[in-house]
Parts: structure tokens; sequence; C-alpha cells
């Protein structure tokens, strides 16, 4: 089954929009600040619980999703969204703003889950492994571009504005999402336990989570650490902000590249070679973290080539997972996600608390990731070893045939 390009466009539009709703009120904390008569700690609180909502709802919706479909439950996430959003633009008080940014981060939770599974049931695993590798690195676009658009909005309308763009964005979803096909709900006679349970038993499956969760959790150690690094070693703000750049560029290069390395190549051979990369630029990231740097360079040049492993890798690793589990594809989208934020969190909280160490700490967290993706790999080999081994009896059988 071929993917059309309005097809693409929508599953894209889908994957983006958590990052959208996490980044286009960025600009606007300075405002709302001012607005709610608070300091900046309950504004910056706001990403927090956005963040923890978004732990806590994956796992909820693809549990949904498998048992009352797809598009319904799809439609219903963004309409929470919508209206959660469009409630932001009202909110008055801080405890309004809290509460609804947690309920849009519970609803935002519904695309970036079941897009994933949307792909993995419509499609042949190498067709899904395709559109996972177009869209993928188009979401290294959102963090830059949506708080450009914030700051459009905050200028011309005030920060209200940017609740109500996004309510529209989830209204227009919800309409296109109506739109698409009804998708049968096959009678479970599993229970959710169950269902976790089997995954979290499948080594196919979780080591390739392992490996997405912490190849994840190198990029946000990186990106939570370097701000201070940058502002220990004498840099401006505006330095700190062109830093991301080249990082985003290798991302989207590495998803380019790693797209057509599969069709050339074949996953298996590829995703080799993407952990030979991630492996020594981690041991460059770690090295130059030992060192009494002068400049970023000798730190920013080997990451943006972890930028590149990720922006590859990605799409192997969570296509490899999610079609390892055709029968509960949205759970298995939602418990995949939710580790990966947990970890990628933890990740973060360890830089963060050890801030006045940035430089040596990401270093050393980097490589904790590095030794996580390893016994990822070898995990899911055990698995897929375990897949294509055939069973005693059933060679005894053969024989006697």
């Amino acid at each position: 089954m071929n993917v059309t390009k309005r097809q693409l466009f929508y599953l894209a539009c889908l994957s983006m929009l958590g990052f959208i709703a996490t980044d286009m009120y960025l600009p606007a904390f300075k405002a709302m600040e001012n607005d709610f008569v608070t300091g900046p700690e309950q504004i910056a609180l706001s990403l927090s619980v956005f963040l923890a909502g978004l732990a806590i709802g994956q796992i909820l919706w693809g549990l949904a999703s498998d048992k009352f479909g797809h598009r319904n439950t799809l439609a219903a996430g963004l309409a929470l969204f919508a209206i959660a959003s469009l409630g932001l633009s009202f909110s008055e008080q801080v405890w309004q703003l809290l509460s609804l940014r947690f309920v849009q981060a519970i609803g935002v939770c519904a695309p970036a889950v079941i897009w994933q599974a949307m792909v993995i049931k419509r499609y042949p695993s190498e067709t899904s492994q395709q559109v996972f590798a177009t869209i993928m690195p188009l979401v290294a676009l959102s963090p830059a571009l949506a708080p450009q658009l914030g700051v459009l909005l905050l200028a011309q309308f005030g920060w209200s504005s940017i609740f109500v763009a996004l309510a529209v964005i989830g209204l227009l979803l919800v309409a296109a999402t109506l739109m698409q096909p009804a998708d049968q709900v096959e009678i479970k006679t599993t229970s959710i336990t169950s269902d976790i349970a089997s995954l979290l038993r499948s080594k196919t499956y979780l080591g390739n989570v392992i490996m997405f969760a912490t190849a994840c959790a190198a990029f946000f150690a990186y990106l939570t650490g370097m701000p201070e690094i940058m502002a220990q070693l004498g840099y401006e703000a505006k330095d700190i902000g062109m830093s991301f750049i080249p990082q985003t560029i290798a991302f989207m290069a590495g998803g380019y590249l790693g797209k057509r390395g599969v069709q050339k190549f074949g996953d298996e051979k590829v995703l080799k070679q993407l952990l030979a990369l991630f492996s020594v630029a981690a041991i460059l990231v770690f090295m130059a973290t030992q060192w009494q740097l002068t400049s970023i360079w000798p730190l920013l040049a080997p990451f943006c080539l972890i930028a590149v492993a990720n922006g590859a890798l990605y799409p192997i690793v969570v296509n490899r997972a999610l079609s390892s589990a055709k029968q509960s594809p949205a759970t298995a989208a939602g418990l995949q996600n939710s580790l990966q934020i947990c970890v990628s969190g933890i990740a973060s909280a360890i830089v963060a608390g050890f801030a006045s160490q940035a430089l040596p700490v990401t270093g050393i967290v980097i490589m904790v990731c590095l030794v996580g993706i390893w016994t990822g790999f070898a995990i899911a080999n055990k698995g897929l070893a375990q897949h294509f081994t055939i069973p005693d009896n059933a060679r005894v059988v053969s024989e006697e045939r």
C-alpha cells in the first residue's frame, strides 16, 4: 500500500503537534509572568507539569486506542487538546494555567502515540520503515520553528493567541481525523496487564525500546548541559541559541541518509554502522568533557555525529519495536514513548542537578547511555535469535519425516 503525500502530511502534523505545544509558548514566559503577577518559577512549572502529563498520558491513550480503535480515540484526544488549549487562552490564575497545561498534555499524547500505531497497522514493515524515516527528521524542526511562530503571535496579538492557534490546529486535525477510514477493532481476549507483560517479555520489543530510550537520553543530557557549559565558557545567549542549529541539521541529514541506506543495504547492516558511529562520537564527547575547553567546538562537533546517528537510528528501532507488536501497536507505542520520556527525564535531571559541573557530568551520562544502547542491542539480538531458532521438538519431527 502506497503512502500519499496528503497522508504523509497528516501523519507529520500529528507527530509534530506535541513538540509544537511544548515549545510554542516558551518566548511568552516573561509576558505571562507579568500578566499572572507571579515569579518565573510558577510559569516554568507549567512546562514541568506538561512533561509529567506527557509521561502519564502516552500509555493510557495507547491502551484506549487498541481497545476502541485508532480513529475515534485519536479524535477524542485531539478534541481534549483543543478544548484545553482554548481554556488556556482565558486563564487568569496560575492554578488554571497549571491545571489546563496538564490536561493539554494528556490530550496531545493521543496523536503522539496513535500516529505510530496507524503506520504499523496500515503498512507493511518495509513501507512503515520509510514512513518513519521520512517523518521523524521533520520532528527535529519543531523545536526550532515553534518558538519563532510563538514570537510572531506574541508580538501581534499577545500570549493568549498562542493557545488559540494551538486550539485551531487541534480542531483542524480533529476534522482531518474524522475523515480517515474507520478501523476495525479486534475483540481482545487478553487483559491490559497481560498485554503490557507480554511486551516487556518480548526481547525484540524491549531491546529496541531500550536503544531508542537511551539514544534519546544522550540527546537530552546534552541539551540540558549545553547552555550551562557555554555560559561557563563565556558565550552569550544568542551564541547558545545558534549552537542548536548544527545538531538540528545533522539530525535531519542522519534521517535522510538512514532512509537511503536502509533502502540500499537493509536495516540490520545500517543499524550496526549507526551504533559504531554513535560509539565513536560518544567517546569523543566524553574525552572533550574531560579537558579544560576554551571553545565549544571540541564538544559540538562530535555531538553532531551523535545527532546524525540518532536521526537515522530512531526510525529503525521504533519500526522494529512496534512491528514486533502488531497485535497491540498503540499500547506498544504508548509504553515505548512513556519509557523514553522517563529515561530521558532522568538523564536530564542528573545533568541539571549537577549544573555547576555540567561539562564532566554530561560526558559521564552520555557514556552511560552508550552502555544502555549496546545493552538494548544485545537484548534485541537475543530475541531475534530466539525467534528464528527451530525448537528441538520441531527439529525431531522434521528429522522423523
